[in-house]
């Protein structure tokens, strides 16, 4: 973060002697969020998202009204063209509420634990499993522990590192145990997976998420504890053996037929020069999705709503794509790399936002070896310009869902807010609308829009 700022520095006074932002630009930065925070529509989509819709699993009824939804909504401002992109999506279902309880603790006898199955997990049939729990501090450990794993729970219980300042950090690091934990324990006769809740906060509130299986074994039910639970059931397993029943019938259907939602202003100048923001429409089903991902959806709509407002016409082409499957699979991704590549189109950029409706702090950039140096460089010239409405770059990241762009060698950015609270809503049943603050959702919007106008006026080539 130093090295950005002091580079900054170092080409603050070249800004004015060469084809780089000026007064101008400053001032019309200062119309976009004067505008945005006073006549926006992105709050208004977000409740509609979550409170009339609802939590967005891909495959779900929901998914499918959220897709017209937001079609609709497109449809009204005014673009160029809107339409809908088809992607087949895994069509998983949770089924009945999911059931852990220790049953034999001398010391405590019978408890119960908050829990919710993984995505993608297979159910433990009507009669649900008992076995002894043996716990694992990490997923390496499951090689470790090999056959001693064989008719067992494996309980996966790697916190998420407090002393990372970058919660997103701490997630990656802990997130494998969730993703992976049951594939590998399988392989060594594990019936069952507990995964500990990714949060750094202590609470009783489960988290579910993605788990995949690989084809080295049969898949095994995983289901996630609340990390309150994961901590007793950690201590209860220094001081005497336990076991738990876990029963859960979640089940795959099959897939379905759903859709990547588009919009588009064509570029006066450089209508083959492509600049995309966006965010995930799925979210998953235990919530209502509004950090994740509905404020990055309706983040990606006000920028193309306000540039229709402020009357500004792009010398490239500003594109608004809602992605469909980035919870558990991530086909609209997909989908849409193929897609562009098979037209062979040119992203010059591509802003994803993913990490929540917080006050904003920036973008992450990413790119492809050969060209990102070079396009890193002349975007740091524009900090001075947003450094006064607390925004920054930094390498590293950019989101999922356009992650496959890299290949265009184009840059890619990830819109970061303020992270620390974000784990505590991440795939739960609290990420409502409540948790929400309306000025710093457009915020967000005004800084995705910001980026966008100097990339439009300057270029990255």
């Amino acid at each position: 973060m130093l090295s950005v700022l002091v580079l900054s520095l170092l080409t603050a006074p070249l800004i004015h002697a060469q084809d780089n932002p000026t007064d101008e630009d400053a001032f019309f930065i200062r119309k976009i969020y004067d505008n945005t925070l006073t006549n926006s529509q992105c709050y208004d989509w977000l409740q509609y998202l979550t409170r009339r819709i609802g939590g967005r699993l891909a495959g779900s009824p929901q998914a499918a009204a959220a897709v017209e939804y937001t079609r609709q909504m497109l449809d009204t401002l005014g673009l160029d063209s809107v339409w809908l992109q088809p992607v087949m999506v895994p069509h998983w279902e949770r089924g009945e509420p999911e059931r852990v309880r220790i049953v034999n603790s001398m010391k405590m006898g019978s408890v119960d634990l908050n829990a919710l199955a993984l995505g993608n997990s297979v159910g433990t049939g009507p009669a649900g499993i008992t076995a002894e729990v043996v716990e694992l501090r990490s997923l390496d450990e499951v090689d470790s522990l090999g056959e001693q794993l064989r008719g067992k729970i494996a309980f996966f219980n790697q916190p998420m590192d407090p002393t990372e300042l970058n919660t997103f950090a701490a997630y990656g690091k802990a997130a494998g145990q969730r993703v992976y934990g049951a594939s590998r324990a399988a392989r060594y006769g594990a019936v069952g997976a507990l995964v500990r809740s990714l949060t750094t906060r202590l609470d009783d509130i489960p988290h579910t998420g993605s788990t995949v299986y690989d084809d080295q074994a049969d898949p095994i039910p995983a289901i996630a504890i609340s990390t309150n639970d994961a901590e007793l059931l950690s201590r209860m397993l220094r001081e005497e053996p336990v076991r738990v029943y876990m029963r859960n019938n979640s089940r795959m259907l099959g897939e379905a037929l759903s859709y990547n939602v588009v919009g588009e202003i064509r570029g006066s100048e450089y209508p083959e020069e492509i600049i995309l923001v966006g965010g995930h429409l799925d979210s998953w089903d235990v919530g209502t999705g509004a950090h994740d991902d509905g404020a990055g959806c309706v983040h990606a709509m006000e920028v193309l709503r306000q540039i229709r407002l402020m009357g500004y016409q792009p010398k490239r082409t500003i594109r608004c794509v809602l992605f469909m499957n980035e919870e558990n699979g991530l086909r609209g991704g997909r989908a849409y790399w193929k897609w562009s590549n098979e037209q062979k189109e040119y992203h010059t950029a591509a802003i994803e936002s993913d990490r929540g409706g917080f006050t904003p702090r920036g973008f992450t950039a990413d790119g492809h070896d050969e060209v990102f140096t070079k396009k890193f460089k002349r975007v740091i010239e524009w900090i001075p310009l947003l450094a006064p409405y607390g925004l920054d770059f930094e390498k590293g990241g950019s989101g999922a869902d356009i992650s496959g762009l890299k290949s265009q060698k184009g840059l890619l950015f990830g819109f970061k807010p303020d992270s620390q609270r974000y784990f505590d809503y991440h795939h739960t049943p609290i990420d409502g609308p409540d948790v929400v603050n309306k000025r710093e959702l457009e915020l967000g919007a005004a800084s995705m829009l910001s980026l966008v106008y100097l990339i439009d006026r300057y270029g990255l080539d």
